[in-house]
């Protein structure tokens, strides 16, 4: 979302820069970035809260892609509190708002909270029909509710949205949606199509994607039996999540929990 006339071209130019970095997975210099943006002096920028409230989002959405949210929650929280009060355009980055907070509770085992927030972005989105990105942030709450039923152990419901909505889905929010389609297969006990949906993840995935696939196939191999493959597939899980994403993301745990599962010959989860 841009709020162009009340951005710079210099400003705008940035946001572009840090667009790109953000695909790269330069977390680290885009959230550095965005917050250095949103501390600037009010003197060196454009009137209105377009900055702060471009730069706000952007800091929080690329903390969380990282691995760290739950530091960032209290601030996602208060963007809802400003974002509740606009009209427009804004209702958009509201949204996205709601789709963080939703994401953040997901990585914190918040499952009933999560599924209720998903529902308001859902319930939110479908009022903006007109507006860009809509679409991508309505696939982004239902992936997001998909894995909050899953940690409720709702896996049949959790599969009909992975599989009735990953048709239309591109990029980022398709790995999420196969990814909460995988975790559903896994969970009703249908391990073979598991191994076949993890197959099918993209060999190109983003830093924030790290060891997802892995963690995917492991459990699914797990699930059948396979366990010198699975243990394989999970060490190598983990050590993409210690490489890539930051110590605080919650599937470095999710990893080495499976592993744990997986040495000590635990029944599938």
């Amino acid at each position: 979302m841009r709020a162009g006339e009340e951005l710079t071209r210099s400003q705008e130019a940035v946001f572009d820069e840090l667009d790109v970095q953000f695909r790269e997975g330069e977390y680290e210099k885009v959230e550095a970035g965005a917050r250095a943006m949103a501390a600037a002096p009010r003197s060196h920028r454009s009137r209105g809260p377009a900055v702060d409230r471009l730069a706000g989002t952007m800091a929080v959405t690329t903390a969380i892609a990282h691995g760290h949210g739950g530091e960032v929650l209290a601030e996602v929280e208060a963007q809802i509190v400003d974002l509740e009060r606009t009209v427009g355009a804004w209702r958009m980055l509201l949204v996205m708002a709601r789709a963080n907070r939703t994401a953040i509770l997901v990585g914190q085992k918040r499952y009933a909270e999560a599924e209720a927030e998903a529902g308001v972005v859902l319930r939110e989105s479908g009022r903006l029909a007109r507006l860009d990105g809509r679409e991508k942030a309505e696939l982004s709450a239902l992936a997001g509710l998909a894995k909050a039923l899953c940690g409720q152990g709702r896996y049949e419901e959790a599969h009909a949205i992975a599989a009735g909505n990953l048709p239309r889905a591109q990029g980022r929010t398709a790995f999420a949606l196969r990814s909460a389609l995988v975790h559903s297969l896994s969970g009703l006990g249908r391990h073979e199509e598991a191994l076949a949906e993890a197959g099918r993840f993209p060999s190109d995935g983003s830093r924030a994607e790290s060891g997802s696939p892995e963690i995917a196939t492991a459990t699914a191999l797990y699930g059948l039996g396979r366990r010198s493959e699975a243990e394989a597939m999970a060490r190598q899980a983990l050590a993409l999540c210690e490489q890539r994403l930051h110590p605080d993301h919650p599937r470095t745990e999710e990893a080495r929990a499976l592993l744990r599962r997986i040495t000590a010959g635990d029944p599938p989860a």
